[in-house]
């Protein structure tokens, strides 16, 4: 028989801690909904009262099947649980459960505090008691708990078993500092449970500073733990919290979890958990990590010739799970350590098909690495690689040649006597028909620190006008610039890379010149056409 587990996220409260993140009501509404079609069973959103933008978002909360939970503090000491300002603002937000976080490390206590210890048990016996006899459920997240254990075993279970007996859904262990170890999590943890505070009763909180989050996270449901907080992506202060992109199919993929233990993660929903993860990155305006465990770009690429000829033979020679099962796809790169298997399970992934021993797959395998020789990396820039080898093979469609461009970057001081850099950029573009057009696109509205440069202005100069195919590319935007300097010396050339996204799917290419703009320019084109080919347009 299997036992429950419950996923707690704080992305909209801890995860906001993040340096640089601050959510709107909005981006909110939006993660909170996409949390709970996830199936995640307590969202918490954020300290009613705290900032404007917690309160208006529990004014304007979405219904949710998950347990919708406000986030506040025990009481101070010297006044009475009801006569409290600032659990009273928590308490207004009307959410069915509430987590209380209360000092349960001695030191802290009487350091940070300024209190005796039996006037904090008692702050915290006295909050809890309040929120269970208003029919509120409470939890108790006791900060600092795994280093107040281990300087003060006694008086940290103290205080977390004033929680429980005053009616706490939840005792929630912190490792607030991030600095306890998988063992030390795993025997702290099963002390509490051992002293009389049940195992569904028992919840864990982790951050990611010695990089051990997830894994402190499952030593904690080793030891008898049944609710488990944590973050979408890892969000969260300093180096993050536990991350439950990486913990929901670690628990149900993954042996003793998933024939031992039950997720409210539907076994269809696991398949959105990439897309998740990078409407996370978007609404943050930030680039997905490529190595993020199950969901990262990288996580099933194989570029070297011996996986990738596993590979075809058979995927789990060189992958833990079916890259499918969590909405991600697998990757054969192409590179200069490649090899014909790497190349023909990388032709196959888009559509193309050709027998072992076919001589074209040496004229493409022998163009890729003599290109690679001259600056190119294609293991990052798959797009690019694609269109290489359909000029090979004679099926890319041509569908403009671009006849010339010009940009044009000035620095100079406003009317203000600031500094400003304007950018302007002309494309002239024929088609196969013989029309030709010419865009244009000026910075008009130059400012300090402004980061509409030169390449900026050539995409949108080639984006403008693009006749025939203006609606193919309307979505299209830049995510990430890379750039390399590769040779050196009087022979150093510029490789750029650049990701793309279109709301939809996500792709890279590759430029490379002695000039950092025409370099930048050949990816920019590349992205259009493997655009224009992807969505199967029609040669004007």
């Amino acid at each position: 028989m299997t036992e429950r587990l419950y996923l707690f996220d704080t992305t909209l409260r801890d995860g906001q801690q993040t340096q640089g993140v601050q959510f709107s009501t909005p981006e909110k509404m939006a993660i909170a909904k996409s949390l709970d079609e996830l199936g995640i069973d307590y969202i918490e959103g954020g300290w009613p009262g705290a900032n404007p933008t917690d309160s208006e978002f529990f004014l304007a909360r979405p219904e949710t099947r998950a347990t919708f939970t406000a986030f506040g503090m025990t009481k101070r000491a010297g006044r009475s649980a009801e006569n409290d300002d600032v659990l009273a603002q928590v308490f207004q937000a009307q959410t069915p459960a509430v987590c209380l976080v209360g000092k349960t490390h001695d030191f802290h206590v009487t350091t940070a505090l300024g209190i005796t210890l039996d006037e904090n048990v008692e702050n915290i016996s006295a909050s809890i008691a309040y929120l269970v006899r208003e029919g509120r459920e409470a939890l108790f997240d006791a900060e600092h708990f795994f280093d107040g254990y281990k300087a003060n075993p006694d008086y940290a279970l103290a205080c977390v078993k004033a929680a429980y007996d005053a009616g706490v859904r939840w005792v929630v262990l912190c490792d607030t500092n991030g600095g306890t170890l998988p063992r030390e999590v795993e025997e702290i943890t099963r002390a509490v449970v051992a002293s009389g505070i049940p195992g569904d009763h028992v919840g864990i909180h982790t951050h990611n500073d010695t990089g051990n989050a997830v894994a402190n996270s499952l030593a904690a449901v080793d030891a008898g733990a049944r609710q488990i907080q944590g973050t979408l992506n890892g969000l969260g202060e300093r180096c993050g919290n536990a991350n439950l992109i990486t913990l929901i199919p670690t628990l149900m993929l993954k042996e003793p979890y998933r024939s031992e233990y039950e997720i409210g993660v539907p076994q269809e929903a696991l398949v959105t958990l990439t897309r998740v993860s990078r409407q996370l990155d978007d609404i943050l305006n930030r680039v997905p990590v490529k190595s993020a465990p199950y969901v990262g770009g990288s996580a099933f690429v194989h570029k070297a010739g011996l996986h990738a000829s596993a590979i075809l033979k058979d995927p789990t020679t060189y992958e833990h799970i079916d890259p499918a099962i969590v909405g991600n796809e697998r990757v054969v790169p192409m590179s200069n350590q490649a090899g014909q298997s790497n190349l023909r399970a990388r032709l196959e992934a888009v559509g193309i098909s050709l027998e072992k021993g076919d001589p074209r797959l040496g004229e493409i395998l022998d163009a890729v690495k003599a290109r690679e020789d001259e600056g190119y990396a294609y293991d990052s820039a798959e797009a690019s690689f694609e269109l290489v080898a359909r000029r090979i093979l004679g099926t890319l469609p041509n569908y403009f040649d671009v006849e010339r461009y010009r940009v044009i970057s000035e620095r100079r001081r406003n009317a203000k006597g600031r500094i400003v850099v304007e950018s302007e950029a002309m494309v002239a573009v024929r088609y196969p028909d013989g029309a030709e057009r010419t865009s244009f696109f000026k910075n008009e509205h130059a400012h300090e620190m402004s980061d509409d440069g030169p390449v900026n202005a050539l995409w949108q100069a080639l984006q403008a006008d693009l006749g025939p195919y203006q609606g193919a590319i309307e979505t299209v935007k830049l995510t990430d610039f890379k750039v390399r300097i590769t040779q050196g010396g009087t022979e150093a050339v510029t490789r750029v890379i650049i990701d793309f996204t279109d709301g939809v799917q996500q792709w890279s290419t590759v430029g490379v010149s002695a000039n950092i703009v025409d370099a930048s320019f050949e990816a920019l084109l590349d992205a259009v056409v493997w655009k224009l080919l992807d969505d199967k347009t029609s040669v004007a």
